[in-house]
């Protein structure tokens, strides 16, 4: 891989992260675009994904600071509540990302991954779309049970093309939360399931550069990093604000372009 490439791939990454139209389903499309083949996939997309979870922890560190001192402060109190809601929605993707490692990596390794993408976009596309509609009673506080649905919510969206954000933050507006306190939420519970997965690929060994210099992995990791700090800084608001449906729109047409592009 050519360190332009990785810069590219970096910036993608970092781009839309923070947005609901599946960061990992634009890797791989951009992948495919730039003619870029790795051996291991897991590997490069996991250091991307560690870019932005840095971007996020950069960026929000008022709102985690808050919370780390709310924790070791005496007495139960909200911030001790949110924590135990956060390590719950976390469960999900700890399982499945212990057990289905090997498959999701050899899923992005496929000769077919254009229509999984595809086809996951297609789903995210549908999941905004009723999220938007769907006129639930709003509650300005996740439950400990809704923590826990949208951290499912989450581990499916370990298929490539699904949104992790899209799913999450739709799941949650669907359980009757607040589109505000669902993308925090949804931003904050991802930092710790990544900063795992990228330590033990590291522990296990597994941190593989075929295919992937040591230059062109600093460069995709630094142009995730900077794009992802100026992209959390103004796409939360816009993922607050912004209407669903016009980012569940965007999907389905990319969606029906990476399924076409199998073929084509």
């Amino acid at each position: 891989m050519e360190i332009l490439e990785s810069i590219i791939l970096g910036a993608v990454q970092g781009l839309t992260e923070f947005l609901p139209v599946s960061s990992s389903g634009h890797l791989q499309l951009a992948k495919e675009l730039l003619g870029v083949e790795l051996e291991e996939n897991l590997t490069f997309d996991v250091t991307l994904h560690a870019a932005t979870v840095l971007s996020t922890i950069v960026v929000l560190w008022g709102e985690i600071w808050g919370l780390i001192k709310g924790v070791f402060s005496r007495g139960m109190n909200d911030e001790k509540r949110y924590f135990v809601k956060l390590v719950i929605s976390m469960l999900p993707i700890g399982v499945v990302g212990f057990m289905l490692k090997d498959q999701i990596n050899a899923m992005l390794s496929s000769s077919y991954i254009m229509i999984i993408v595809g086809a996951m976009l297609l789903l995210t596309a549908a999941l905004l779309s009723f999220a938007y509609y769907a006129r639930p009673r709003q509650k300005s506080t996740i439950s400990y049970r809704d923590s826990f649905i949208i951290g499912l919510s989450q581990a499916v969206a370990s298929m490539p093309g699904l949104s992790r954000s899209g799913t999450t933050i739709a799941t949650g507006l669907l359980l009757g939360n607040e589109k505000s306190a669902v993308a925090t939420f949804s931003f904050l519970m991802v930092l710790a399931p990544i900063l795992g997965e990228t330590l033990l690929e590291v522990i296990d060994g597994g941190m593989s550069m075929a295919g992937v210099g040591t230059g062109a992995l600093v460069a995709g990791f630094l142009a995730s990093f900077i794009v992802g700090c100026l992209a959390c800084k103004y796409m939360i608001n816009i993922v607050k604000r912004g209407k669903l449906i016009w980012f569940a729109i965007y999907c389905a047409v990319v969606g029906v372009v990476a399924i076409s592009s199998y073929f084509i």
